[in-house]
């Protein structure tokens, strides 16, 4: 026999069936084939691979030691390309198997719940692996191909990630009772430059944002007295005296309910913000899922107090969610 050629799905098919069934008809049957075609597919491999693979006789088929190997290693091909071809059936279906969801946590208990319900009601068979980590490691899952989409703070500023911006909300003062700014609305940023203000740990885009806000209010720095891993034992700290803290309007009606010593300020306008936006990959071959998804979150979030983003992500596109400018205070 001559040098081995490429074989055919096809003719893998015709041997898999005949190492399965050991008959030449049963075999033809249940792949849906005239017994002369599978006959002739089956010697064409052979010549293809240069081996014998079969032992006819005329009463029943053996595998040759040759054809007992090579039958392992094509069931193996013919599997995956069966996965494959599901695969392809799958992104032709928007909307189906899994979607890696990276979130920040200062985002995740106040967005997560109306991202959930979006997808439970208009996308069933999508399967929402969700990951909550700080930025930095969400960049590096979405680059490295470890997730597929974030929901995160932006600009980000990074080559091959394309933004896709949902809305931008306020930040608010929290306070104790006691406190000379508590529950006031129109406050000005200056008032940031004489305020003991408690942050969350290092790694927190929501701690970097803030010292932002700090120093466009003319602030050098803010000493890190006290720190926090997380929003909520960051409002207890204000509840008990050690200062005050910034949080996004999206996380007020959550954290301060927890105690009822704590009152809410309001920034004079405008207020400083922050923009949440999903991420994705340059070029990603379900971006267009991603736009689709985005668009109808934007609708699914005008229920929370945040000021909604056209496609453009551009301040004139935006609209006030419900109750963005309804002050807050807790029960």
């Amino acid at each position: 026999m001559g040098k081995p050629r490429q074989p055919s799905l096809a003719q893998l098919r015709a041997f898999a069936a005949v190492a399965e069934h050991l008959h030449f008809r049963d075999a033809a049957a249940a792949i849906g084939m005239s017994q002369p075609a599978l006959s002739g597919a089956v010697s064409a491999l052979e010549e293809a691979l240069g081996v014998t693979l079969v032992e006819r006789t005329t009463r029943k088929v053996l595998l040759s030691p040759a054809g007992e190997r090579l039958a392992v290693r094509a069931k193996a091909v013919l599997a995956e390309v069966g996965a494959l071809l599901e695969e392809a059936a799958a992104l032709r279906a928007p909307f189906t198997g899994a979607l890696r969801l990276g979130v920040i946590p200062t985002v995740a208990p106040y967005v997560l719940p109306t991202v959930l319900r979006l997808v439970h009601d208009r996308y069933p068979d999508l399967d929402l692996q969700v990951h909550e980590e700080q930025t930095a490691s969400l960049l590096d899952g979405l680059t490295s191909g470890r997730l597929d989409l974030l929901l995160l703070a932006v600009p980000l500023g990074m080559p091959g990630v394309t933004e896709l911006p949902l809305f931008d909300e306020e930040f608010v003062l929290v306070t104790p009772l006691d406190h000379r700014l508590g529950g006031r609305e129109g406050i000005p940023r200056a008032a940031l430059r004489s305020l003991h203000l408690l942050l969350l740990d290092e790694g927190h885009c929501l701690r970097d944002q803030a010292l932002e806000i700090c120093r466009e209010a003319g602030r050098a720095d803010v000493p890190a007295t006290t720190t926090a891993a997380g929003l909520s034992t960051l409002v207890q700290l204000v509840a008990g005296g050690l200062g005050v803290t910034l949080l996004p309007r999206t996380a007020v009606r959550v954290e301060t309910s927890r105690s009822s010593r704590l009152l809410t300020g309001y920034f004079a306008a405008p207020a400083p913000t922050r923009r949440i936006a999903l991420a994705m990959r340059t070029g990603a071959a379900r971006s267009a899922e991603y736009e689709e998804l985005a668009a109808s979150l934007r609708e699914a979030l005008r229920e929370l107090p945040v000021r909604i983003l056209g496609d453009e992500g551009a301040a004139g596109e935006a609209s006030l969610g419900a109750q963005a400018l309804r002050p807050h205070q807790p029960e």
